[in-house]
């Protein structure tokens, strides 16, 4: 099974995910995780993402495909893969389309995650992560123990620069303009299932696993 997992920053795609991958025994493909590989070991790549995610923009498309490619070309054509993240907008999508016909594969099914912008920026700009590890925190959902630090490893907690409001408004803004279109692009190919992402994780999970 192919899925991808739709959703505005902090709809909790992430989560359901890591939930979807141990149910399902997937791959679990993150383009944010890729970047931010790249970014924190300062490769090539990892600089020119960095410029755009910063400001809240999306890396450009040629860049983002051919990393998926690499990444879905390691694994068999029968292993279940989870797709989050990525497509983001049209051009992305065709070519995912266009590279699984030439390998005689499809997407299955693609989850909609459907969340108010305002609890979104809620979400995101209350976020904290452990710059070792990083384990993620949240400073009244999921607070650590002491503030600041990392309950796993004892290291510093930041706010990432993406996940600042002003820069979550942009991204809200950008997935708006450029990735919402993907939503009817997957209706009219009968294979999207929204899910109110309002809920509480394990209740989001449960509605997911029941539209699959």
């Amino acid at each position: 099974m192919k899925l991808i997992l739709l959703g505005p920053p902090g709809a909790g795609k992430g989560t359901q995910a890591e939930k979807l991958t141990k149910k399902l025994n997937a791959h679990h493909i993150s383009t944010g995780d890729i970047f931010r590989y790249n970014i924190k070991n300062e490769t090539e790549l990892g600089k020119k993402a960095k410029e755009y995610i910063d400001s809240g923009k999306l890396v450009p498309d040629e860049l983002t495909i051919d990393l998926v490619w690499d990444k879905l070309d390691s694994y068999n054509k029968d292993e279940n893969i989870i797709l989050d993240g990525f497509p983001r907008n049209l051009n992305q999508a065709e070519a995912l389309d266009k590279g699984l016909k030439e390998r005689n594969d499809k997407i299955d099914v693609v989850i909609n995650i459907n969340v108010d912008d305002q609890i979104l920026i809620d979400r995101i700009a209350g976020r904290r992560v452990c710059t070792n590890c990083g384990k993620t925190f949240h400073i009244t959902q999921n607070p650590p123990k002491v503030e600041g630090v990392c309950d796993n490893c004892g290291s510093q907690l930041i706010q990432r620069d993406d996940d600042k409001e002003e820069t979550v408004l942009n991204r809200i803004k950008v997935y708006n303009d450029q990735t919402a279109v993907l939503i009817d692009y997957y209706r009219k190919k009968g294979i999207l299932a929204t899910i109110d992402g309002a809920k509480k994780p394990e209740d989001v999970f449960k509605d997911i696993t029941e539209s699959l």
